[in-house]
């Protein structure tokens, strides 16, 4: 699995952590050992001008996450982008009283279950994604 990291942000993060947790969580919900990802972090502005332009909602979001196209026959499968504003990471980690790192775990590992089919858009569903999200990391930072 081909996973990208690009941080565009002011704070420090791990990206090979990052990406050790991302192939995890795709290993852990079945995607192609060729499956490419990018990860993108940037800021509140940033990701409010991707919200504004793709989901026409003019507000910052932790994050977003946008499927592939289709892939030519041939090319390894890309599942898609996973953005990620750090700042509101931040303040969400704050919230909990977790790391910022932990936090940003937590949302890349949601970003990728929405690529792979998850949705949250009632409460149950809403509810099992997160006890996914929570399992997939469990497992994702014991193992290497």
């Amino acid at each position: 699995m081909v996973v990208t990291v690009l941080n565009r942000s002011r704070q420090k993060l791990d990206r090979r952590r990052l990406a050790r947790v991302a192939r995890a969580v795709m290993r852990a919900e079945g995607c192609h050992p060729e499956t490419e990802l990018t990860v993108m972090i940037g800021d509140d502005a940033w990701i409010q001008d991707l919200n504004r332009a793709y989901t026409r909602k003019n507000h910052a979001t932790d994050v977003l996450a946008f499927p592939q196209d289709a892939v030519p026959a041939g090319e390894a499968p890309a599942l898609g982008d996973v953005a990620i504003s750090a700042e509101m990471a931040e303040r969400q980690a704050a919230a909990v009283q977790h790391s910022l790192a932990r936090e940003v775990e937590i949302l890349l590992a949601h970003g990728i279950l929405h690529l792979t089919g998850w949705t949250d858009e009632t409460p149950a569903r809403r509810e099992r994604m997160m006890a996914r999200t929570e399992e997939l990391l469990a497992e994702a930072t014991t193992t290497r």
